[in-house]
């Protein structure tokens, strides 16, 4: 396969079932239901040709494999670089797993614009995997900031009655950390002369003052991505007012692109700004997961305490990066990848109660069990998941990131774990109020289970949650010379440096 280009196929597979969506004309059912199709049949193929990475991936590699280089502004040494390693190669099978999942969710809740919907999944599906897969850190930017685009139509043309606001809102926080990040580019192209990242790695040799600054103008880009707390309050508005796919989507991949971040460019790029900042990242992180849990405790929109949760276990992903040691960095993957998917899950289960009654207030719920036994059973297998049941995805990242945190902080790791309790709290607590209790309210005793569709989109979700609590071992193998090499690299840049300080 070293002479395919699988991961440009990969990226840009989507944009032909967009431009068929684009070109296709006739009634207006005719043309959703032929866009519906060609969307979900384009992203189902995109997703079976990247399990092809993973079937061909060598997992005893740490550097980039599937590698593409091609001259791209050649005049400036700006390349068309794409590759994946351990690391990045879940994310991109995350992004293609989940795309045609939202469509299927979206099948019958859309029925407005459907072509011009199905067009900017299409699109943010080719930005989210270009962004993973890109190794030039001018063609990183372009992808970052294009995931933006279909974003924010998503959430403010299918979203709800403030969704004007929650779009510009969440266009504005994103799009003014990344303007910072795009000069931090701009300053190691400086520097080194390309945008190469692999060059980068062996070339980029800056002053700790000089760190200092672009750690911070990348910092202010990932921690809204994250997002970390304070600039945090962007993602409860997006999620209440998004469509229930642009909540997937939104959790599932667009807030792993923060830690994804950290951990392909920040760590290695600025390791002695890495290492001056972490007890920040840490103090910010410790915030998060407690106040975040403790906001999601009094909520009384389903959304929105899925949100606030959301944001608290993001909190443990960045703790475990910046221990930098391998259970800590290794766990915050894991738990990324894990949150993308029951996360996911939790906003397709609020998704398929809304669709029959158009509310998220819990108090418009209760006793659902009677009437939606399967639907109930679902829903408890992913609150389970989410609060760290062992045997399910949830609990093998949240051990190996307090694992990691132990070793480095010990004060860390037991404000970390209060997060858990508080998790257990709100998870539960929301479980019990919409599926326990008598069935008193006229309008829910007419709610039909879940239909075939339905059970079509939990079924994957649920055996991989099933997968990688019972065999960590096929997705951490992997990404085990990958995060063994970035910590390698990390502690050795550390130790010259202190060399150098003390032989100036």
């Amino acid at each position: 396969m070293s002479s395919w280009p699988i991961l440009s196929l990969i990226t840009f597979l989507p944009l032909v079932g967009a431009i068929f969506c684009l070109v296709v004309n006739g009634p207006k059912e005719a043309v959703d239901r032929n866009c519906r199709s060609a969307a979900l049949i384009t992203s189902s193929v995109t997703f079976l040709v990247s399990l092809l990475l993973w079937i061909n991936f060598d997992p005893t590699k740490a550097g980039f494999q599937f590698e593409e280089n091609l001259p791209w502004v050649p005049a400036l040494s700006i390349g068309y670089h794409m590759g994946i390693d351990g690391i990045s190669l879940f994310f991109v099978l995350l992004s293609t797993l989940l795309t045609p999942i939202c469509i299927l969710a979206s099948w019958d809740s859309i029925q407005v614009r459907v072509k011009e919907y199905m067009v900017a999944f299409l699109v943010l599906e080719t930005f989210m995997v270009g962004m993973f897969c890109a190794l030039d850190l001018a063609l990183f930017y372009v992808f970052f900031e294009g995931v933006l685009i279909p974003m924010f139509l998503i959430i403010g043309v299918w979203g709800g009655k403030r969704r004007v606001y929650a779009a510009f809102k969440f266009f504005l926080y994103t799009l003014l950390g990344s303007v910072l990040m795009l000069l931090a580019i701009i300053a190691v192209y400086w520097q080194i002369g390309t945008t190469d990242l692999p060059t980068a790695f062996e070339k980029l040799q800056l002053s700790f003052q000089w760190q200092f600054w672009l750690w911070l103008a990348f910092f202010a880009s990932f921690a809204v991505k994250v997002p970390m707390w304070p600039v945090h309050t962007w993602l409860p508005d997006a999620h209440v007012e998004a469509p229930t796919a642009g909540s997937v989507i939104l959790a599932g991949v667009l807030l792993k692109m923060g830690g994804y971040g950290f951990i392909r460019f920040s760590v290695p790029l600025f390791p002695e700004a890495t290492q001056y900042f972490a007890p920040l990242i840490f103090a910010l992180s410790c915030v998060a997961v407690i106040y975040t849990s403790l906001v999601a405790l009094v909520q009384d929109d389903m959304k929105k305490l899925i949100a606030y949760s959301s944001i608290a276990h993001m909190g443990l992903v960045t703790i475990g990066i910046y221990v930098m040691n391998m259970q800590g960095v290794q766990g915050s993957i894991f738990q990324m990848l894990s949150h993308g998917i029951v996360s996911a899950a939790l906003f397709l289960c609020v998704g398929v109660v809304y669709d029959r009654k158009h509310t998220r207030e819990i108090e418009a719920y209760g006793g659902l069990v009677h009437r939606m036994p399967r639907y109930a059973f679902v829903f408890l297998f992913f609150t389970l998941a989410s609060v760290g049941l062992p045997g399910l995805s949830g609990f093998v990242g949240e051990f190996l990131v307090l694992v990691g945190a132990f070793k480095a902080n010990t004060w860390v790791a037991f404000l970390a774990a209060t997060g858990l309790i508080l998790g257990a709290a709100y998870a539960l607590l929301l479980y019990r109020r919409v599926i326990f209790g008598e069935l008193t309210k006229d309008s829910l005793k007419a709610m039909l289970d879940m239909n075939r569709r339905e059970i079509a989109v939990f079924l994957p979700l649920v055996l991989i949650t099933i997968w990688m609590g019972i065999y960590p071992n096929s997705f951490l193998d992997p990404m085990a010379p990958a995060v063994d090499k970035l910590i390698g690299d990390y502690n050795a840049a550390l130790k010259l440096a202190r060399t150098a300080s003390l032989h100036p």
